[in-house]
């Protein structure tokens, strides 16, 4: 065998290696996103239409909420909180748009509190996304169903699944795990 046959034979294992390589760094990467985002990894997929888009766009809002500084809620407050919830929820059958409103406007100021951006909702869901994956599209839903709600469409069952959707979220927020969500209840 000749030295150049060699070195051509050495080049072309080296490029598969580092193909394979990088395809497995590339499997590797993909399956930490899916394991970080949870649902929202399918949700970002199928709105993108693309693998490599849709995982930018998760790598990049981890990369946002990295930078943010959330802060845990001191004891008062969340108990505070917890106590403007519980008022909250009991005014719902008397008032079902006025709660889900004021419900809406509870999950923003924990968020605000906490540190999260509260400017644009878009931005402000997509960092939520990075920390509470498994109930940020309940947050979307409930959002959606806010706004429909401001704008009169919006009817008493579905203003009641906002706020079971809010409930979540807020439970998450403050960090109160079940016991948390059975006493925001």
């Amino acid at each position: 065998m000749t030295t150049a046959l060699l070195i051509i034979l050495i080049a072309a294992v080296a490029a598969v290696v580092a193909l394979l390589a990088a395809q497995a760094g590339q499997r590797r990467r993909s399956q930490q996103l899916q394991d970080q985002f949870g649902p929202e990894y399918q949700r970002t997929l199928d709105r993108a239409g693309d693998r490599r888009e849709a995982e930018s766009d998760l790598a990049e809002r981890a990369h946002r909420r990295r930078e943010l500084d959330i802060v845990e809620l001191e004891p008062a407050v969340r108990s505070r909180y917890l106590e403007e919830w519980r008022a909250t929820q009991n005014r719902f059958v008397d008032d079902p748009e006025g709660t889900t409103r004021e419900a809406d406007r509870l999950v923003a100021q924990v968020m605000r509190d906490r540190g999260y951006p509260v400017d644009d909702f878009e931005a402000q869901a997509a960092v939520v996304s990075v920390d509470h994956p498994q109930v940020a599209e309940n947050y979307r839903a409930a959002h959606a169903i806010w706004k429909a709600n401001e704008d009169g469409g919006a009817g008493t069952d579905d203003l009641r699944q906002a706020f079971v959707h809010y409930r979540s979220l807020f439970a998450e927020l403050l960090d109160t795990g079940h016991a948390g969500h059975r006493e925001a209840r």
